[in-house]
């Protein structure tokens, strides 16, 4: 249920990109207390993107996920940031994310909700 996609216009070598989103979908699992087999991560790298007035390395993520609280973003921003520079080179501020909790109804899967 948990799904994080992250935009930037850092490329990643296939190898270095499935690194990448293996790590990604570890630690969303972690960070939320979700079962990993439900947690889906895309990656969409050498997007043209402008940040601040700036063509430097940027990201932009948004995670989405059923009873995401405010109280969680903070920690998740934290983590998801470190993940992103890490493996994208791509600083802190230089990274937005936008975080969205869905009802149950509202989110499908597996030809129902949950």
């Amino acid at each position: 249920m948990p799904y994080l996609m992250i935009q930037t216009p850092v490329e990643l070598d296939p190898a270095a990109r499935g690194r990448f989103l293996a790590e990604a979908s570890r630690r969303v699992a972690e960070l939320l207390g979700k079962r990993e087999q439900y947690v889906m991560v895309a990656f969409e790298g050498g997007v043209p993107m402008r940040f601040a007035g700036s063509d430097e390395p940027c990201a932009y993520l948004e995670l989405k996920s059923i009873g995401l609280e405010e109280s969680q973003t903070a920690a998740l921003s934290a983590g998801l940031c470190a993940l992103v520079e890490t493996h994208l080179g791509v600083p802190p501020a230089r990274t937005y994310i936008e975080f969205a909790s869905a009802p149950r109804r509202l989110w499908g899967w597996n030809g129902g909700t949950f």
